[in-house]
């Protein structure tokens, strides 16, 4: 599904040049869950946002369902991201002037391909919704929702066009430690349930042993 092959990634220019990563290679299959450990600042974040389109290597390549991510242009990669991969970040990244329901159907709304199917669409997320324990926060706002709800939220929202692949930075990162174990079980569940392949980064081995197979990034390399 996705095959990540020599990846450096270096800021800066001159001669300060900083190497956060130094060829990196990483094969995902379909339905599979892995995860990334690491402190931070090692590069985990940088990694996934590779992955996932939304920065370049400054070397190596990224082919995504036989497609070589930089080879797309602007409005394929766009398109790319919003249909077939799914994001989840440490800060949710709501936005708080549109309801829960709203959010999770932003994706969805932006696509071309969903604005005749409204009837259906608004299903499909009242059914992630419930999947996700949040039936009774459907015309809530953000600032009404605790973090944990926040965060069952914006899985909703990163599953609402069916992706082929779902990226987690740091799900848990802001949340306590019973919030987060629920957080990951069901980010697990959805692997099972849909055998969508999930990558997950964090500095939690703890949460990382839920993975099927986990990989360390140190020093710009990554470990199996």
């Amino acid at each position: 599904m996705l095959e990540a092959s020599n990846i450096h990634r270096v800021y800066g220019n001159g001669n300060k040049q900083v190497a956060v990563l130094k060829g990196i290679n990483l094969k995902i299959e379909k339905g599979k869950f892995i995860a990334i450990v690491g402190p931070s600042g090692a590069g985990k974040s940088t990694l996934l946002h590779i992955l996932g389109g939304l920065d370049n290597p400054t070397q190596g390549k990224v082919i995504f369902e036989g497609q070589q991510i930089a080879q797309l242009s602007d409005a394929s990669l766009c398109r790319l991201r919003n249909k077939r991969i799914g994001f989840v970040f440490q800060f949710y990244h709501l936005l708080s002037e549109f309801t829960v329901l709203e959010n999770v159907l932003m994706p969805a709304l932006i696509s071309t391909e969903y604005r005749v199917q409204s009837t259906e669409l608004k299903k499909r997320a009242l059914g992630l919704l419930e999947e996700v324990g949040l039936t009774k926060r459907v015309e809530y706002f953000p600032s009404q929702l605790s973090g944990g709800e926040k965060q069952r939220v914006a899985i909703a929202r990163g599953l609402i066009n069916n992706p082929g692949l779902f990226l987690c930075d740091e799900p848990t990162g802001n949340l306590d430690s019973k919030t987060g174990d629920g957080i990951i079980s069901l980010i697990k569940k959805i692997n099972l349930e849909s055998q969508m392949a999930i990558v997950l980064v964090t500095h939690n081995l703890e949460l990382a042993k839920n993975a099927d197979k986990i990989y360390h990034l140190k020093d710009g390399v990554l470990v199996n």
